[in-house]
């Protein structure tokens, strides 16, 4: 069974994978065919409790502890929203409680989405990278706990 891959590898490689789109339409183009690839999030996981608050459109993120990491599952009404909540679980998901907590979102600053988003999706992002950061919080009390 091969090593997961590292949140940090994982951050690097989606920076090096946009900062090849120079362009913010074709970067936003690309943000939204991942919100299209995104797998539907089961109807049952969509509760007031899930959403996230503060975004403008509905965001709903839920987070699974299996084996010492996180899975995070979410969605979104709004095409971009969903594209950056497919964005977060693709970097997040698969990490350890003390990757997500210990490792910066780098990816925000370095793929300019604080920038060139507007100020209502900057805030709904980084309620949902609080959110993801929250989860990783709650579980990390788990590992420290014997079975």
């Amino acid at each position: 069974m091969s090593t997961p891959k590292s949140l940090e590898m994982r951050q690097n490689e989606i920076i090096a994978d946009f900062q090849s789109v120079k362009d913010w339409e074709e970067r936003y183009k690309k943000i939204i065919a991942l919100g299209k690839s995104l797998p539907d999030m089961e109807a049952s996981l969509k509760t007031e409790e899930s959403r996230i608050k503060g975004c403008q459109s509905q965001v709903w993120l839920h987070a699974y502890y299996e084996n010492g990491r996180i899975r995070y599952v979410g969605d979104s009404d709004a095409l971009i929203v969903r594209g950056l909540v497919a964005l977060s679980i693709q970097i997040y998901s698969g990490s350890t409680p003390r990757e997500v907590i210990e490792t910066p979102p780098q990816f925000l600053q370095s793929l300019g989405l604080s920038q060139n988003l507007s100020p209502s999706r900057a805030n709904g992002l980084f309620q949902m990278i609080k959110q993801i950061r929250n989860f990783a919080i709650v579980f990390s009390s788990l590992e420290n706990k014997p079975l």
